[in-house]
């Protein structure tokens, strides 16, 4: 989830009474709540994803092999803690993560952010999303570092680039110095798939919705990757009983910082309480009154406990 997963709730927000009103599929009332509230919460993402900063796109991109794949990223800063920005669902460092790259300290971090293969400008390849694919992306991420000069590293991941921050730090914990994650879920819902499923057909979203995607990868590509996504999102519940990184979350050994909006309406609350649980540990601050885009809604708040967290002895 990322950017894009933000935006598929307003598009359902705008077809909730279609649906009801015509005998449409069942929603739980607890589903039918989440979606009603969206509009006013995502208008702020919704005119980030349309607008990315002037400055972040400026930051120079450069490719580099990664086991076989392209792979795009940028880096700024010249500070002695390096930190890997972690994007979710068909997102990029430039679509996900501007503010941090603008504005976290160049001076004490060196601030890396990427496009997992098959996103944003690393492709191709086409993404594919066979029952590992987070895990691909954990070994993609671990290798790009090293290939780039960083032996040890912290994390900083969103949503999907929380579940992937969580498996990297779980697999390959002598590379990970420190990680912080929020808007992740280290396990799906049937609840959580619905909702998903419900947007499956991007022809049912408005164009204000569909455009920024298609803007980026093209209508046939942005297509084709969200039904796979979804499909991806759906091998966890029938393979693996939801599981999607409940034994990493265990593994993890490093000094671990959870954040999370309250009102997200797309990770409940139980999601974080489960990582903040189970990441031995771990240490967690919620924002009151932040949704699912703390990072971007807070950016100044958000960078400097993320700082100070990454700095602390």
């Amino acid at each position: 989830m990322s950017i894009l997963c933000l935006a598929i709730f307003l598009a359902l927000c705008c077809s909730v009474d279609k649906v009801v009103n015509s005998g449409g599929p069942h929603m739980s009332t607890v589903m039918f709540s989440r979606l009603a509230r969206a509009p006013g919460r995502l208008k702020l993402i919704l005119q980030h994803v349309a607008m990315v900063s002037t400055s972040a796109e400026s930051i120079p991109h450069q490719k580099v092999e990664v086991n076989g794949v392209n792979i795009n990223y940028a880096m700024v800063g010249t500070g002695d803690h390096p930190v890997l920005l972690m994007p979710g669902a068909l997102g990029s460092a430039m679509t996900d993560f501007a503010p941090q790259l603008e504005k976290l300290d160049r001076e004490k971090l060196t601030v890396v952010g990427w496009d997992p293969r098959g996103y944003g400008k690393s492709r191709p390849p086409d993404r594919q999303f066979g029952i590992n694919f987070f895990h691909q992306d954990a070994a993609d991420a671990a290798a790009l570092m090293q290939k780039i000069g960083f032996d040890k590293f912290s994390l900083a991941g969103w949503s999907d680039g929380a579940i992937t921050a969580i498996i990297l730090a779980g697999t390959y914990p002598q590379l990970v110095r420190k990680m912080v994650i929020w808007g992740g879920n280290a396990y799906v819902t049937e609840e959580d798939f619905g909702m998903y499923e419900a947007t499956r057909d991007i022809s049912n979203w408005s164009e204000r919705m569909r455009a920024p995607m298609i803007n980026m990868y093209g209508e046939e590509y942005f297509r084709k990757t969200w039904e796979g996504w979804i499909d991806g999102i759906m091998q966890f519940l029938h393979q693996r009983k939801g599981d999607i990184c409940k034994t990493e979350a265990g593994q993890v050994t490093c000094p671990t910082f959870i954040l999370h909006g309250v009102k997200d309406p797309m990770v409940p609350g139980f999601h974080p309480d489960y990582l903040h649980k189970h990441i031995k540990g771990s240490r967690r601050h919620d924002f009151p009154d932040g949704k699912h885009n703390i990072h971007l809604r807070y950016a100044d708040e958000f960078n400097k406990l993320m700082e100070d967290f990454l700095m602390e002895s």
